[in-house]
């Protein structure tokens, strides 16, 4: 993948997932010279007791920081050991870390964004009332799913956590605020408006923090990070860690990110992103749209520095993370890639239906007491068919995404553009194509996640001049067209929906 390009005219894309982090260095014209990925561990339990049956989902932040950091230092060698013009934060959003001022030393394990943990806190802030106003000011449902009641859980359940807060001695951050302050030495505690609108403590249509809902969540507001532009200066490295002081200019949550490498930018462009979940972001442009349907209204990033735009979101908890369960907890394939093949091989799901809430519903239903469902089976049920059922199910479950946003928008979206990992699977593709009766377009550059951040840090420095000027954000390699007839779309989505109806509030408590 090497280039002619000079290397001040790289961008190096620290892209922090849920289940890996990875380090890309881009080119001048937008392409990968070098790439670097780590795996760190998953640490996931039932808790709650009597009461609810909670998915916790959490993280050590130090793998986070030791994976995102030896992925940098790798990248950078495969790309030749030369220097880079600046650096770009994408990063899993709603995750939550508070770690001690002083020391940098997280006070207790990352919540991560699929933990149902805080399901208790939402239902007694439901209890008193306060949802219609969070939703109004945030564009955010109550849910586990944001970072405010994962403070709120830690707050409650860490000795002398909330004393420590409110004497400025702890801070709070998604991950990407944890990780810039790792980089700049401790220096800087920042985030940006994408990743602040994930919060539920963060007044959309005011682009800043909100008094009154840190005092609604009983959250010292002395904890939060500054927002800065998505494209702009979040402060330079520690000379330690990267051979020199590198500047970091640029930073976005990872579905804001994606959408803005594919140009949805303007009102009506959308994209979907296969990840560990699946997000489809809807541009509204400069207008914020009131979501219904169970969709959110988020930030998203503007096509110039500085400036924002708002977008449609529907989010699914479980898409490529789906394939992971299906490689380690049920051992039917041994490596992910495998699953596409063994799917392949049977011509359809054999009457198995799967519903992937392993943590969980989200859009539109929006139910952390629903729990994962196969229904269906039969003696002639092989692997191949359950295979084949997950990434139904993963299309499935976007194409109730997109519904939702076209309900609630009141369009009919032409086709719909994809990218994440779990893209490459041309069968999840052409599935998706099926059920959704149109287009799917897959890009050149799949991970667009890291191609986004690269974009905001190199139009902050002067890199790129322009978004269009880049073109390989919106070149497409494949275009996947419908195949299937009508009757047989409408017998999936029947089928689906009753599953789904059935994994319905199965975590609750029993007589």
């Amino acid at each position: 993948m090497a280039t002619d390009s000079r290397p001040g005219e790289r961008i190096l894309a620290l892209d922090q997932g849920t289940t890996s982090s990875r380090a890309v260095v881009f080119d001048g014209d937008g392409l990968p010279v070098a790439t670097a990925q780590e795996e760190f561990p998953q640490h996931l339990r039932g808790g709650g007791g009597a009461e609810v049956d909670l998915a916790i989902v959490e993280h050590d932040p130090e793998d986070l920081w030791r994976t995102t950091l030896g992925c940098a230092r790798e990248a950078l060698a495969r790309a030749g050991g030369a220097g880079v013009a600046a650096i770009g934060i994408t990063n899993q959003r709603e995750t939550t870390i508070l770690w001690e001022r002083s020391t940098g030393r997280p006070v207790a394990p990352a919540i991560v964004w699929q933990s149902r943990v805080s399901a208790p806190i939402c239902q007694r802030l439901r209890d008193a009332g306060l949802e219609p106003e969070i939703r109004r000011r945030t564009g955010l449902l109550l849910d586990p799913y944001f970072s405010a009641t994962k403070i709120v859980h830690l707050l409650e359940t860490v000795p002398g956590l909330r004393a420590a807060c409110e004497r400025g001695e702890v801070l709070f951050g998604t991950v990407d605020s944890f990780l810039i302050w790792r980089l700049t030495g401790g220096r800087v505690h920042a985030t940006d408006p994408t990743n602040a609108s994930r919060t539920l403590l963060y007044d959309i249509d005011r682009l800043a923090w909100s008094d009154e809902l840190c005092e609604m969540f009983a959250i010292p507001p002395q904890i939060l990070p500054e927002v800065r532009p998505s494209s702009g200066d979040f402060g330079t490295t520690d000379e330690s860690l990267l051979g020199g002081r590198v500047r970091i200019a640029g930073c976005a949550g990872d579905q804001q990110a994606a959408a803005f490498a594919q140009g949805c930018v303007e009102p009506g462009a959308a994209k979907n992103t296969y990840g560990t979940g699946a997000f489809l972001l809807f541009s509204t442009g400069g207008q914020r749209v009131q979501p219904a349907d169970g969709l959110l209204a988020t930030v998203a990033c503007g096509a110039t520095p500085g400036s924002v735009t708002w977008a449609l979101e529907g989010s699914v908890f479980i898409a490529g993370a789906i394939v992971g369960w299906l490689r380690d907890g049920l051992g039917i394939i041994a490596h992910s890639a495998e699953v596409e093949a063994l799917a392949a091989s049977v011509p359809d799901s054999g009457g198995v239906v799967l519903v992937p809430a392993l943590t969980g519903l989200g859009t539109p239903h929006w139910d952390p007491c629903a729990r994962g469902l196969i229904i269906g089976l039969t003696r002639g049920t092989t692997r191949a068919h359950i295979a084949r059922a997950a990434l139904e199910a993963v299309a499935l479950s976007v194409a109730d995404v997109l519904r939702a946003i076209e309900r609630d928008a009141g369009v009919t979206l032409r086709g719909l553009r994809v990218d994440g990992g779990a893209s490459v699977n041309n069968l999840l593709l052409q599935t998706q194509a099926d059920v959704l009766d149109r287009p799917v377009e897959r890009p050149v550059v799949v991970e667009t996640t890291a191609l986004g951040a690269a974009l905001l840090a190199g139009l902050s420095v002067g890199v790129y001049p322009a978004l269009d000027a880049v073109p390989a954000a919106t070149r497409v390699e494949r275009r996947f067209l419908p195949q299937i007839d009508g009757a047989t779309r409408r017998r999936m989505v029947s089928a689906w929906d009753d599953a789904v109806g059935r994994s319905r509030q199965w975590a609750v408590p029993r007589g």
